[in-house]
């Protein structure tokens, strides 16, 4: 006999068909989450200042002071040219960073002239290419922009509001960007690793946090996983997060492209969305201004509306968990590695208290707000 949906023989049910699942061969989606778990496995190499004072006159005819920032993968640095202006050069001796930068490159290229959001400038190379290679080195050059990220600014129902319909014209111009090269290279970020990340469950300490990660992993497995084929696909950002999203005087910008693959449309909302999730007072935490915002853009269809809060926890769940994979591979990177799990942490925490119904009706009176 049929269990009722949503009785706990039902969801019982779906558990055990969602660990089934996740356990068993999935032919590609292993190769990929294994290739891409290999990525992030890999500590990122530090380039010297003066190999990159190198570059950046070979390759662009240009000098300034070079100074290195943090990064996950690649190295970054900021370039301050003589006449003030500021420049990024990402580079990379990995061979898996060339696809990387060719992906990157060419999808700010492609949205740099689109109207509703900022974004970096690409620099060309002096033979008019978008990135260079150099003795194994590859990389490319952009603007920086002026502005306040996201995590630094407390954000009002107007600025978030405004937030969600920047990402949505994100959105749209990406979509438009046909022919960008290597969108499908392995990402760990990438939606169709989350059936395979409950194998990092062992490195969360046990406790309240470990259970909500294992219940909406469980939940995506069981609910969303099975019917994400459905929606709208595209080339995704993919992580418009605090640390990504700046408040410029001209509107709000969208920088750090290195996660972008193709995704579900939706994607990029959940993870914006799962990031402004900090207030326990409000159904969402606070992400109901976002996501109007972005559906005054971009209306939500039934499915959408129905599956974004699994995930936006789904999200939530695999930061914490591959941060957690993270940590214990390179714990002198940690501080650096978890800089947005206690966010995570704690918007999950706020939305297991929905249930599926009452999930579906907030974010429809949010997206119709």
């Amino acid at each position: 006999m049929r269990t009722a949906p949503g009785s706990p023989a039902s969801d019982e049910a779906d558990r055990q068909t969602a660990v089934e699942r996740s356990s068993a061969p999935a032919g590609g989606r292993d190769a990929y989450f294994d290739a891409a778990a290999a990525v992030l496995a890999t500590a990122p190499v530090a380039l010297d200042d003066g190999l990159l004072a190198e570059v950046l006159m070979r390759h662009y005819g240009l000098s300034g002071r070079i100074e290195l920032l943090s990064s996950e993968v690649e190295s970054t640095a900021e370039v301050l040219l003589p006449d003030s202006r500021r420049l990024i050069l990402k580079a990379s001796p990995r061979i898996e960073a060339i696809d990387s930068f060719r992906f990157q490159s060419a999808a700010i290229s492609a949205v740099e002239k689109s109207h509703g959001f900022l974004s970096p400038q690409v620099i060309r190379t002096v033979r008019g290419d978008l990135m260079f290679r150099q003795d194994g080195l590859s990389g490319y050059l952009q603007t920086r922009l002026a502005g306040q990220p996201l995590r630094q600014t407390p954000m009002s129902p107007e600025a978030a509001r405004d937030a969600g319909e920047a990402l949505a014209h994100l959105d749209i111009a990406l979509r438009d960007a046909h022919g960008l090269p290597a969108v499908d290279r392995p990402v760990l970020w990438q939606i169709g690793c989350w059936p395979r990340l409950a194998a990092f469950q062992r490195y969360l300490a046990p406790g309240r946090t470990a259970d909500a990660v294992q219940a909406a992993l469980w939940d995506y497995l069981a609910t969303v996983d099975p019917r994400i084929g459905a929606l709208d696909w595209q080339v995704t950002h993919n992580d418009p997060s605090p640390f990504n999203m700046l408040l410029a005087e001209d509107g709000v910008a969208f920088i750090d492209f290195g996660d972008g693959c193709r995704g579900p449309r939706i994607q990029d909302l959940a993870i914006a969305a799962s990031h402004m999730v900090s207030d326990p007072a409000l159904p969402l935490g606070g992400a109901e201004s976002l996501i109007a915002g972005y559906a005054s853009v971009c209306p939500l269809s039934p499915l959408e509306t129905d599956l974004l809060v699994g995930l936006m926890k789904a999200r939530q769940s695999a930061l914490i968990l591959i941060n957690a994979w993270r940590s214990h591979l390179f714990p002198e990177h940690a501080a650096y590695i978890n800089k947005n799990v206690a966010r995570a942490e704690n918007g999950l925490s706020i939305l297991s208290r929905l249930d599926r119904e009452a999930a579906r009706t907030i974010v429809a009176e949010a997206a119709s707000s």
